[in-house]
């Protein structure tokens, strides 16, 4: 069976992290929570264009669904902090032997935001950590559009 979704929807990222474990690596939410994840968004304000074609959520390895999450959360988490109220365009994709792909783009704000953004600044780092351990390659920045883009790509064996 394979997921197909495409649909617009507004929401902004909530509390999501419940679930993980201090690693991330145990117990932690999946690509099968994709739904709730986005649900939180919508809830809270975050417009959010997904396009998603992938097995069923069931079929993906453990690991590589846990990390895959992950990296959506912190981008849908990032695109809220530094560009709030500018829509996001979510694509996942893959199957076994050809990887698993993610790009998140939105576009810049053009005000800084109202509050100073929190955090410590290292999640993209521990993004492309965890990426790179599973042999896979993480990039952001802003392209020649003026959009935002963080893409991911996970080897997913046959």
């Amino acid at each position: 069976m394979v997921l197909r979704v495409h649909r617009t929807s507004r929401g902004a990222v909530g509390s999501s992290t419940a679930g993980y474990s201090a690693t991330g690596y145990g117990g932690g939410r999946s690509l099968a929570y994709l739904g709730t994840l986005l649900e939180e968004c919508r809830t809270a304000g975050m417009r959010i264009d997904l396009a998603a074609a992938l097995p069923d959520p069931a079929a993906i390895p453990p690991e590589l669904g846990r990390h895959t999450y992950r990296v959506v959360q912190e981008g849908l988490t990032n695109a809220s902090k530094h560009a709030p109220g500018q829509p996001v365009r979510l694509a996942v994709t893959g199957q076994p032997g050809r990887g698993l792909h993610i790009e998140i783009a939105n576009d810049t704000s053009t005000a800084p935001p109202e509050v100073p953004v929190p955090g410590a600044g290292v999640g993209l780092i521990g993004l492309r950590e965890r990426v790179e351990m599973l042999g896979g390659s993480l990039d952001d920045g802003t392209d020649s559009t003026g959009r935002h883009r963080l893409r991911a790509s996970i080897p997913w064996p046959a």
